[in-house]
């Protein structure tokens, strides 16, 4: 194993190449000039992803879960910071494997690696831990807050929801659907699709988003009440992905499922509300960026979030999404 400055020269150097404030990674800081929307998200093994998990993907999620976050607040990617604490013991082609997959996303999302830092644990046994700290322009009308939300607003949600959730508990083995589906579920879960297209088309149509990492009622909530509304969700029109319907058709308690589905976390959709004057803009953005979007519910006086049957009665759900501290 190279010592930590040529790790960082060969592998990490050039994924900072197309970023002339990164200094090639050279200085202890990077330059930046200009508005920016910035995030930061914190990755541990065992937590947000599996041992067994190829360290490929575990990059790419990396980088997905914080361009998933700037997606929601319309913002447009431009670089990131990178911190790893890795496992005592690590090779060096688990590093260059994990490198790759940052290039890999680079790539697709055009973003650079602008600075950060690399260690590793001494203690054995200790977890693979990733820091992401990601900044992107502003969108033309500012940042789109969680805090917009007015009654009467339409809610959407991008793509299908409950599919990572249904993959996780496929990998653990707590759920054994057919081979296909369980390949669809856990590549919905180790490989998330953030809506960074989409969510800058909506910059000046929607009045409030967010992410969806903890779970759609979860994240509706923390709109819910950033805003002092209430929003209600119509359960049909919770937008499903084949294999997740196809799960939800055996299931005894449907609407039980259907909470399931809904509380489930890792979809890195985008939850928002509009005005329903902009559901023509929305459906056009929609079409532009090749991106799903489901009209299902309301925003609502009151405060809270209310998952309805096809009767109009509440559906049960959890008090909250996933929640890192708590059992």
């Amino acid at each position: 194993m190279t010592g930590e400055f040529n790790i960082i020269a060969r592998y990490f150097a050039p994924l900072s190449a197309d970023f002339e404030g990164a200094f090639g990674l050279k200085d202890d800081a990077a330059l930046l000039t200009g508005e920016f929307v910035v995030t930061k998200d914190v990755l541990v093994e065992g937590v947000h992803f599996r041992a067994k998990d190829p360290v490929s993907a575990v990059a790419r999620k990396a980088l997905r879960v914080n361009l998933s976050d700037l997606a929601a607040k319309g913002a447009r990617p431009i670089g990131y910071f990178l911190g790893c604490v890795w496992p005592t013991g690590v090779t060096e082609e688990a590093i260059a494997e994990f490198a790759e997959g940052l290039k890999a996303d680079q790539d697709l999302f055009k973003i650079a690696l602008v600075g950060g830092d690399t260690t590793a644990h001494r203690a054995k046994g200790a977890p693979f831990v990733i820091s992401v700290t990601m900044f992107g322009a502003k969108g033309p009308a500012g940042m789109i807050r969680r805090s917009g939300a007015q009654v009467g607003d339409d809610a959407y949600v991008t793509g299908t929801i409950g599919d990572a959730g249904l993959g996780l508990a496929a990998l653990a083995g707590d759920l054994k659907p057919a081979a296909p589906h369980k390949s669809f579920f856990a590549e919905r879960y180790q490989l998330p699709s953030p809506r960074v297209s989409l969510g800058g088309a909506l910059c000046g149509c929607a009045s409030a988003a967010i992410d969806v990492s903890d779970g759609l009622i979860a994240d509706a909530r923390h709109v819910a009440e950033e805003s002092s509304v209430g929003i209600e969700i119509h359960a049909e029109k919770i937008p499903l992905s084949e294999a997740a319907r196809f799960w939800l058709d055996r299931q005894e308690d449907r609407e039980g499922a259907v909470a399931r589905l809904a509380s489930s976390g890792d979809d890195y959709e985008i939850f928002f509300s509009a005005p329903s004057s902009r559901r023509r803009s929305i459906e056009m953005a929609s079409q532009l960026t090749k991106t799903p979007v489901a009209r299902i519910g309301t925003v609502s006086r009151g405060g809270g979030v209310r998952l309805l049957n096809g009767l109009g009665k509440s559906i049960a759900t959890s008090a909250g999404g996933y929640d890192h501290f708590q059992p």
